[in-house]
Order: C-alpha cells, then structure tokens, then sequence
C-alpha cells in the first residue's frame, strides 16, 4: 500500500514477476511471498481499496488506490472503518434498514439510538403495548416472567427473567441515554456490534410472534 502514497498505479502481474524474478529471486520461498501478495492483492480488491485505472491500456489492468485507501494511508485507525462494516455486511432485519443507513454516514451514536429505537417499536407492537410505555418499562412489560405478552411459556423461568434483563439492558444502556443527553459514541466497530445485538433482539421477537400464532385460540 505504501506505493500508493504517491498516487501511483500498479499492476499485480508486475509487481508479483518483480518478486519472483528481481527483487527476491534469490530466496527461497519467493514464489510463496508471491502468493501471500496475490491474496493480499486481493483482500484489497474485494475490501473497496483497489480500483481499475482507467488509462486506455488493453494489457493487463493496472489499478489505483480508491479514496478509502488513501484515508487509511493518512490515519491507520481508520482501519476500524472496514472490520466494522465487515460486521454488518450479512443480512439485517429490515427494521434495521435506517441504522444500517446513519451508520454507513459515520454518525454511530444515532445508528445506535436508531437500531435500539426499532427494538422499542417492534417489541410494542408484538406485544400489542400503548405508547406510554417506553424503555426500559416497556420491556419489563413485554419479557415479564408473570405475564408478559412475548415471555416463552415453555421457558424456565430464571430464563424468562433473564431474556427481560437482557432486553431491558440493552434499551438502557444504548437507547436511553441517548434519548435524555449527547453520548460520546466514536468507536466504529463497538457501534457496529450494538446494530448487531438489536438483529438479535428482533430475531428474538419475531420468535415470539411464531409462538404467538402457533398458539391454539
């Protein structure tokens, strides 16, 4: 990458028969560094840090480092950026579509409000709840081991009690404050794994709806 600094263009096969035929013919395991320099070659393609140059040529492709390589170049932190976005590359619940969306633009304390936000909605909705209850109240309501509309039945009920705690936990922790005051939130991949546990939370509540309609009337 470093190469790329200068705004340089480069060509794998180039740069691989360099290896095996200049610069390290003399060693040998050469034509395994070679190797590890295609894999790496392409990790960097498939990660959005390597782009064809456009130059005419009808040759093997030469290929230019994209904006995101350059900021890495610049701030070596940023690196975050992409094990964190790695994170939610698979499929989210829909309802996640907006964090997803917030996230993407880097604004990871209101992707963390808006995905704990769509647990609050979904959560309300499943267990047919009034809008008064809000928060941390609306999930003890909903995950109660007495008589909560989405607890499991068949469940013990220390588990009943700890699906309550977790739901109410994780409303608490990430969407609560939020609501009430600014929350220093800068860490891509912690935002990231916050998005992922609200995925969780819904999965959790739409298995509680299947009971809901496998249920005898």
């Amino acid at each position: 990458m470093a190469q790329y600094a200068s705004g340089e263009k480069a060509n794998l096969n180039n740069v691989v028969q360099g290896i095996v035929q200049h610069e390290h013919r003399e060693e040998p395991d050469a034509n395994q560094l070679a190797a590890r320099v295609a894999e790496t070659w392409a990790w960097l393609e498939a990660h959005g840090m390597l782009a064809l140059d456009y130059n005419g040529a009808t040759s093997a492709p030469w290929q230019r480092p994209t904006a995101l390589a350059r900021e890495l170049l610049a701030d070596p932190g940023a690196l975050d950026k992409v094990w964190a976005a790695e994170r939610l590359a698979g499929d989210l619940d829909p309802a996640l579509s907006k964090a997803r969306t917030i996230y993407a633009l880097g604004d990871y304390e209101t992707a963390s409000f808006a995905a704990m936000k769509a647990v609050e909605v979904e959560v309300r909705r499943a267990a047919c709840l009034t809008n008064e209850l809000l928060g941390v109240k609306l999930m003890r309501r909903a995950y109660s081991p007495d008589d909560g509309a989405l607890r499991d039945p068949d469940a013990e009920r220390g588990e009943q009690q700890a699906t309550a705690d977790l739901f109410a936990g994780a409303i608490g922790l990430y969407k609560n404050p939020a609501s009430h005051r600014t929350v220093e939130f800068d860490d891509p991949i912690e935002a990231a794994e916050v998005v992922q546990l609200a995925d969780l939370l819904l999965r959790i509540v739409h298995r509680a709806e299947q009971r809901q309609t496998a249920e005898p009337v």
